[in-house]
């Protein structure tokens, strides 16, 4: 992508701020991202949303819009100036659409930049894996009187393990030889754990677990803290939809208490950190504790391994189905990633014990 095509697209939507340049930030697997920096105080954030993925995007746009209006009407002041550097605030298109597209062409958003704010791949102290808990609890507490039914299913069965263990399935019958062997140890991992990993899922269709807003694709990076490593919101809000909660404290617990990237090779540095599970999980209860069941609060350590299984699961089936859906850089990258979780949950079973 180029500086000129960014600018165009960047043009398309309602601000005042003249384009400077940009920097392409590479966190995500499926929508590319870039920071746009413009020659006033405001800077942006611009995405071009997958549609590959995402089938509708309207919706997808809609939920994110709906969510942080819902998140603002929570402070005290709503009128305060600086509330966009509090929540995530997007930018109409010209003609008042909420994403930019023609045909032929991508789909589009705009976000306000949040000013002196950092992202982390990786969790390096206690401290981080706290605020981040509080983070998300705080993100859950205030949407919990938010009609999840609003929101469209952005990727209808998401987090359905069934549906994944469906498509691992169909991967198997297609995959090649060669891929089959580099996958054997982990297809039989696959199976032993099939019966435990449905668990959360006969409880939420059976209506033990409450369906709730959730985000949904809680990893480290997706919690934005200050300069000072003070939370400030959850970011990257695209599978804002319908779920428990038990999805959201996984999918965290996953990436802050991996010693390593997702995409680590060398097996030796992922290990589970027992110290940030315990550091999130106290800064994720300050904020939901009086507000979860029993049964919600009984199954969070559950929820960590199922959520650490899933992205393991899916990770080999995109191997296993030639890497059509996330994006890799080398020939083995998503069975290296697969690798990573299923040490992690080995880990994990050494660490909880």
């Amino acid at each position: 992508m180029d500086a000129k095509t960014l600018k165009f697209f960047f043009n398309q939507f309602e601000h005042q701020s003249i384009y400077k340049g940009y920097t392409e930030l590479n966190s995500g697997h499926i929508n590319d991202t870039f920071f746009i920096e413009t020659e006033g105080k405001t800077n942006y954030i611009l995405q071009r949303i997958n549609h590959k993925i995402f089938k509708d995007v309207a919706g997808l746009v809609n939920n994110k819009v709906l969510v942080s209006n819902h998140l603002k009407s929570k402070f005290s002041n709503k009128s305060d100036k600086d509330l966009d550097q509090k929540v995530l605030s997007f930018v109409k298109v010209k003609n008042s659409d909420l994403h930019y597209f023609k045909k032929g062409q991508d789909f589009w958003n705009l976000m306000i930049f949040i000013n002196n704010s950092v992202t982390h791949e990786t969790v390096k102290d206690k401290g981080i894996a706290f605020e981040a808990g509080k983070l998300l609890g705080n993100f859950l507490n205030n949407t919990s009187d938010f009609e999840s039914n609003q929101l469209i299913d952005v990727i209808p069965n998401f987090h359905d393990m069934s549906f994944r263990y469906s498509q691992y399935e169909n991967a198997l019958k297609n995959a090649s030889n060669v891929r089959l062997q580099n996958a054997e140890k982990y297809t039989k991992l696959v199976a032993d754990l099939k019966e435990e990993m449905h668990i959360l899922q006969h409880l939420k269709e059976a209506g033990e677990i409450p369906t709730r807003v959730t985000h949904n694709d809680t990893k480290i990076s997706n919690s934005l803290f200050d300069k000072n490593n003070k939370g400030i919101c959850m970011i990257d809000t695209d599978t804002v939809m319908p779920g428990i909660i038990h999805y959201d404290f996984g999918d965290a617990i996953r990436t802050i208490c991996n010693t390593a990237t997702e995409d680590e090779k060398n097996l030796e540095k992922v290990t589970f950190n027992l110290e940030f599970y315990e550091a999130y999980k106290k800064g994720f209860l300050e904020e939901t504790k009086a507000s979860l069941s029993e049964i919600e609060l009984k199954y969070l350590p559950l929820a960590a391994k199922t959520m650490i299984f899933i992205m393991a699961l899916r990770f080999l089936t995109d191997y296993l189905n030639n890497d059509v859906y996330y994006k890799t850089i080398y020939q083995d990258h998503n069975l290296d990633r697969a690798k990573n979780q299923f040490k992690l949950i080995e880990s994990f079973y050494k660490k909880m014990l």
